[in-house]
């Protein structure tokens, strides 16, 4: 939305006494977030372990090899005494799905990862724009409020020299500069406001502690909304957390036919040399475990479980977004008409109010109150309609996120 230029006049904002760096827009701070934020390094790198975990399931299991040496003795005579040496080589099989089972558990994981880090970027980038509006919204606020302390100063400057030449009394003068004061410290506290958000948005772009920021660019008009339905619909077919929900239920049926496979006994082939002092022996063989005391119910019973958790999560997931979006749509409407009410009477009347307490005054039919009480209406006016600016932007920040935009990305 573009805010009006009453509200994003230069003038109106004083400079920060603090070292700024050159100018950033919204689109370059989504940049910076997107392509070094150490939160997506993260991310990146759970998907080459996942990666690696693929490599490590495809892998076959390796032989094993055995030797051993002694000597022999013999008391019975005729019977040969000397070395002897001993060789074994085993290696162990893996029939029906096992390995099938295990490569697909591990692709589902590495699926997982990559939505995963989609999801983080879409929080991330979305954190982005609420921290940069925010940061906005207060610096407009200084705006406002310093707008509000050059007014009331003036007052109090038309209203000391009429103390002065003895058309008011010294009353009036000390009205007027309490509220001088009040705007001061509002405007103090805004900058306040302002510095330690700039601290958040620096966070959230990934930028250092030391670096400042100066923000370029203001608030522009909303592109208008699809229907509530439509924006269902996008909520369900592209957001990533609905996804990867729906992924960790693949990803429990493949453990669960995991588990089921390693209830097959997997045996061993077995080769065995002996060199005996007089004859050699050869032996052949293979070794196969029993599932006699453990039959795997336990694992099994817990990928069951986990598979059941995992479709529970998915719908629940998905309520918590749906109410979400809802809330969010309603936000954005309840706002909208708000605004439409401020710019269709609100605001004017207000510095209609002004300019009638001001000529009231110097014609001597209303006093320093009723001027200030005008003043302080109007001033409450303008950051009433500056936050439901930025309420509204808030909302379809949400609603962007709600249904999978991911900014600079899609």
């Amino acid at each position: 939305m573009k805010v009006a230029s009453f509200f994003s006049s230069a003038a109106w904002w004083l400079p920060l006494s603090m070292g700024v760096c050159s100018g950033i827009t919204l689109e370059q701070a989504i940049a910076l977030a997107r392509d070094s934020h150490p939160r997506l390094q993260a991310g990146s790198a759970q998907i080459e372990a996942a990666r690696a975990g693929i490599i490590t399931a495809k892998a076959r299991p390796n032989p094993e090899v055995q030797t051993m040496a002694g000597y022999q003795y013999f008391r019975v005579p005729n019977n040969i005494t000397g070395p002897m040496q001993a060789y074994a080589a085993s290696q162990p099989l893996e029939l029906g799905r096992l390995r099938p089972t295990r490569i697909e558990f591990a692709e589902r994981t590495r699926q997982s990862t990559e939505i995963a880090l989609t999801e983080i970027r879409l929080e991330l980038l979305s954190a982005v724009r609420r921290a940069w509006f925010e940061a906005l919204h207060f610096r407009e606020q200084i705006a406002i409020l310093n707008e509000n302390l050059r007014l009331v100063e003036e007052l109090r400057q038309k209203i000391q020299v009429r103390v002065e030449v003895g058309e008011a009394g010294r009353l009036e003068l000390i009205r007027a500069e309490t509220e001088v004061a009040t705007a001061r410290n509002a405007v103090a506290t805004a900058r306040l406001q302002y510095v330690s958000q700039l601290s958040q948005l620096r966070a959230t772009i990934g930028l250092p502690p030391d670096s400042d920021i100066d923000q370029q660019g203001a608030l522009e008009n909303p592109p208008p909304l699809p229907p509530l339905a439509e924006l269902r619909q996008q909520l369900l077919d592209r957001h990533p957390s609905l996804a990867l929900a729906r992924n960790e239920i693949r990803r429990a049926d493949a453990r669960l036919d995991y588990e089921n496979a390693l209830k097959r006994p997997q045996p061993s082939l077995r080769a065995e040399y002996e060199r005996m002092p007089d004859v050699p022996n050869y032996r052949i063989g293979i070794s196969i475990p029993l599932p006699v005391f453990n039959r795997r119910e336990g694992p099994i019973a817990e990928a069951v479980a986990l598979v059941k958790e995992a479709q529970a999560i998915a719908n629940s997931r998905q309520l918590q977004l749906l109410a979400g979006l809802e809330s969010a749509y309603g936000r954005y409407q309840t706002t909208t008409q708000l605004l439409e009410t401020y710019q269709r009477g609100v605001l004017v009347e207000a510095e209609a109010a002004v300019r009638a307490a001001q000529a009231a005054y110097q014609l001597g039919e209303r006093g320093i109150v009723d001027v200030l009480d005008a003043q302080r209406a109007l001033r409450t006016v303008r950051l009433d309609f500056l936050n439901a600016q930025y309420d509204r932007q808030q909302a379809l920040v949400d609603i962007d996120e709600l249904r999978g935009i991911i900014p600079g990305v899609n």
